[in-house]
């Protein structure tokens, strides 16, 4: 989204003014500044009207749906603090990302911002989400999901004078991501100059509930208004909804989450077992660490989160709407937690038992997001619930709501183009659509010396390629073992998408021993899709096809120990038939 609409308007007019105070203002949503308020709260003003003007709430009577209590440092004062510490020009360029946060922590505010940021904090006591809010992030066609800094601070010091410095530490470190190496790979992919990017920051509550020494919600989620890889009757037009137990950074980070088409929210993943579904199920979630304060360390992004068991949640009391119990002495998996056996986090007391009619609420709002943006969604969430005699009560904060870029025109492979035997790649599951040639590089990790436990080393080989090419300008086709972009290293290989910029196309192998569902992680995905980077799976099949043979035969332009580079004298076609959901690379010689 923009920062302007098609009408010429600007939202940043539609927000009022910050007047000291959070909780009890005359409004909930204000900004601080007269300029910019960027793209992500842009689109937060979007969400308002549309949830004003479409929302039917006497669907869900016991539904409190907002967008959570914000306040927007407009962009000028990102300007004034680049200007006042002499940071613009080309004096963070050769410094690593900890050295640019360092001094960045260094710098100074101006000082009305401190003044307005002082009153705030003085009467707020619960964790803020410091977010981003660049001029280009969440623009209908710049791939910035996820680019930029989030920092979560606890704010439960008693002294007023610390919660002051740790929000203005996280206001520093979100400017200082906007040079991040990240940040400044992004930029270049998309040919955009540095000018083009100015920074506003979103203080925001964090949705959820204090649990003993750590806050989170009942639920994080992102809904989708396609799905590009549907599984059973599902289509690709019904979409798809990712649920987590916690903080969403899990399905930010392409964690294990709960995905289901909304058309068909009682149907399982296409698991071969109810074993292997509880063993590949979400085992942990993020919460904001409420207890023993952590060593300082203001330039770590994490420095306030903590990674809990599922034990925790059972003794949270958080499993009760979002798990099931799995017994493993008849492969059964039961809906709720009131017998023994191993917790599964599948949201079926809500989904199947429909305590609360969750899927019914995401469905509409999936629907008047989408009419009123005009063009495919992604929607993100968070949800506490209680309870109330016999009625589950809910609370939904709206995160963040951004347009997908529309898909090409249709392509339509044949079953004879997909035996043809110039092959090199065959999927039967595909994201994306349309045709690409011109790539005659081919970026591959080797079979030979892959290993689970050295996917952090395979990332940085990648990324050295991947730097090399883009500077040249050389696009590539990028192959390799599991889920790429995974937080998990267990799960595939951790690139961040800078590190693979250059990428055109990508292939997923899933390994002969795994059976896990393809990256949808919820920024990674974004930007395949803001990218037009269509992304190709080799599952496990006698349909599906990869030719090392003929990579291996090629002479290599760069061998590292992970990794091979290799160069076709006459470039690949890459076709994705989108709809029907399978893809072919082929060589032209």
């Amino acid at each position: 989204m923009t920062n302007s609409d098609d009408s010429g308007i600007d939202p940043a007019v539609e927000i009022k003014p910050f007047d000291r105070r959070f909780w009890d203002g005359a409004d909930t949503f204000t900004k601080i500044g007269n300029s910019a308020v960027g793209g992500k709260a842009s689109g937060l003003v979007h969400v308002r009207n549309i949830l004003a003007r479409r929302f039917q709430r006497e669907r869900f009577p016991s539904l409190e749906l907002n967008i959570p209590t914000l306040t927007v440092i407009t962009t000028e004062f990102y300007d004034r603090f680049m200007q006042e510490n002499n940071l613009y020009g080309e004096v963070l360029r050769e410094y690593r990302d900890d050295q640019i946060a360092l001094i960045f922590q260094r710098g100074e505010l101006a000082p009305e911002l401190v003044g307005d940021l002082r009153a705030l904090i003085s009467h707020v006591h619960t964790p803020l989400a410091i977010r981003s809010s660049s001029l280009l992030e969440d623009a209908m066609q710049e791939p910035f999901a996820g680019v930029y800094g989030t920092k979560m601070i606890p704010n439960n010091q008693p002294e007023t004078d610390i919660r002051f410095q740790r929000l203005v530490e996280a206001i520093k470190f979100v400017y200082a991501s906007a040079h991040f190496q990240k940040a400044r790979s992004y930029l270049k992919s998309t040919r955009k100059p540095p000018s083009a990017e100015k920074m506003a920051v979103i203080i925001q509550e964090v949705v959820g509930k204090r649990h003993n020494g750590r806050f989170y919600p009942d639920i994080s989620g992102v809904a989708r208004s396609v799905n590009h890889y549907p599984t059973g009757h599902a289509t690709p037009e019904q979409g798809v909804v990712s649920l987590a137990l916690g903080l969403g950074k899990t399905i930010v980070d392409g964690g294990q989450v709960w995905s289901y088409a909304p058309s068909y929210p009682r149907a399982m993943p296409p698991f071969k077992s109810m074993a292997i579904l509880a063993k590949m199920s979400q085992t942990t979630f993020w919460a904001v660490n409420m207890g023993k304060p952590p060593a300082h360390d203001p330039i770590k992004e994490a420095e306030y989160l903590i990674r809990l068991d599922l034990k925790d949640a059972e003794w949270d009391g958080t499993l009760i709407l979002t798990a099931s119990t799995y017994q493993p002495q008849n492969d059964r998996l039961v809906t709720g937690i009131g017998q023994e056996g191993i917790r599964v986090v599948t949201f079926a007391p809500l989904l199947s038992a429909r305590l609360f009619p969750l899927n019914d609420l995401l469905n509409h709002l999936i629907q008047i997001s989408t009419e009123e943006v005009g063009s495919d969604i992604e929607m993100e969430f968070a949800m506490t619930f209680s309870r109330d005699a016999d009625t589950v009560k809910c609370r939904l904060g709206y995160l963040q709501l951004r347009p997908m870029a529309s898909r090409d025109k249709e392509v339509s492979l044949s079953s004879v183009e997909m035996q043809t035997e110039k092959v090199i790649v065959r999927s039967s599951q595909v994201m994306g659509n349309g045709i690409i040639e011109g790539i005659a590089d081919i970026v591959f990790v080797k079979p030979e010396t892959f290993k689970l436990s050295e996917t952090a080393r395979i990332a940085e080989e990648v990324e050295v390629l991947n730097r090399k090419l883009t500077e040249v300008e050389r696009p590539y086709l990028l192959i390799g073992f599991g889920r790429w972009g995974s937080s998990e290293p267990w799960l595939g290989v951790p690139v961040d998408w800078s590190q693979i910029s250059g990428a055109r196309a990508v292939v997923e192998v899933i390994l002969p021993d795994q059976d896990i569902e393809p990256s949808q992680g919820s920024h990674f995905f974004h930007n395949l899709v803001s990218f037009q980077v269509c992304y190709l799976t080799i599952l496990n099949n006698a349909e599906d096809r990869i030719d090392f043979g003929f990579l291996n035969r090629q002479e290599a332009l760069t061998e590292m120990t992970f990794i091979r580079h290799i160069r076709l004298r006459k470039p690949l076609t890459i076709k994705v038939d989108g709809r029907r959901g399978r893809g072919i690379v082929y060589r032209n010689e």
